[in-house]
């Protein structure tokens, strides 16, 4: 059996415990989420996504579990920035905060599928024609200015989104929450409710995020294993980190440019992989992007506090 074989199975063991765990003990129906709740299911995904980070080193060894730990805390600050868009979107459609956690979770489950497929497709293409990267790495840098540069008159609108026009001319949809159903009958005719509008478009959403996310993931590493473990792990702990985030995401106003100079590194990096490969060694390539993702991570979010301290200390003293 060999080492990817047995990863996987392990990787596939821990995520099904995992979910049980998650689902049936930390999880309950139609209730609201406590901060405390959502802080101890953001230390249960963390720990567990450490806990893998530990068994990669010691099964493989030390450079896929960096590059792992790499593309999951890649992953995990660009979540983070959905986080915004995902409040917006229960915000837009009225959606009472007891449902929060189920529509969360299934929105991620189908997230988690589309993900699967995307990362596949988009490896066997690399892995076919290796000159898609550099594709990838121009569409990172665009995308990283863009996002450096863009305002808040230009945020995400839920109601005029191509993702919610799609579902609205494919399925009838009712104004209403069905009281917690996804269908219901109304006056002989079967209706979606607006919790199935919100679950397709989370799924939708993520989607278009990891346009983004996945090449920048295949920028770190193109081992399939890396690149789906912290993926997953990723998007799993979202919904937790929603919870414990939603009422503070607002104030980090300078991730986005954090997360738009990872981008543009990364995007770099693989257009010039070919020169970059002649002067540093895989291994401290690895490190370089592990130092970038963090202090670029870490630096907006202190700089988004201390300029929120400076604003409110101006406030007081007017």
């Amino acid at each position: 059996m060999s080492r990817d074989t047995i990863s996987y199975i392990v990787f596939g063991i821990v995520l099904s415990l995992a979910l049980v765990l998650d689902l049936g003990l930390l999880s309950k129906k139609n209730k609201k989420v406590t901060l405390k709740q959502a802080l101890q299911q953001t230390i249960f995904w963390v720990i567990l996504a450490l806990a893998f980070f530990a068994f990669l080193w010691i099964e493989d060894g030390h450079k896929p579990a960096l590059e792992y730990i790499s593309a999951y805390l890649m992953e995990w600050s660009l979540s983070i920035d959905n986080i915004f868009v995902f409040i917006l979107i229960f915000t837009s459609f009225s959606v009472d905060e007891k449902y929060y956690s189920r529509v969360l979770l299934i929105g991620i489950l189908m997230a988690i599928i589309f993900r699967v497929a995307f990362i596949t497709i988009g490896v066997a293409l690399v892995q076919r024609f290796e000159w898609i990267l550099y594709i990838f790495g121009v569409f990172l840098v665009y995308t990283g200015i863009k996002m450096f540069s863009s305002k808040e008159e230009d945020e995400f609108n839920a109601e005029t989104s191509g993702a919610y026009k799609f579902v609205k001319r494919i399925f009838p949809i009712t104004n209403t929450d069905g009281g917690g159903k996804f269908r219901i009958t109304e006056n002989g005719k079967r209706m979606y409710t607006t919790l199935f509008v919100v679950v397709m478009m989370l799924a939708s959403i993520d989607l278009v995020f990891a346009l983004d996310s996945i090449p920048a993931v295949m920028g770190i590493s193109r081992d399939r294993m890396v690149i789906y473990t912290s993926n997953i792990f990723a998007v799993l702990g979202l919904r937790s980190l929603f919870f414990l985030l939603k009422g503070a995401v607002a104030k980090f106003d300078y991730l986005q440019q954090g997360i738009a100079i990872v981008l543009v590194f990364i995007g770099v990096k693989m257009l010039c992989a070919h020169w970059v490969e002649q002067w540093i060694d895989s291994n401290t390539q690895i490190f370089i992007s592990l130092g970038v993702i963090l202090v670029c991570i870490t630096s907006s979010i202190l700089f988004s506090m201390y300029k929120n301290k400076q604003k409110a200390k101006a406030e007081i003293n007017r």
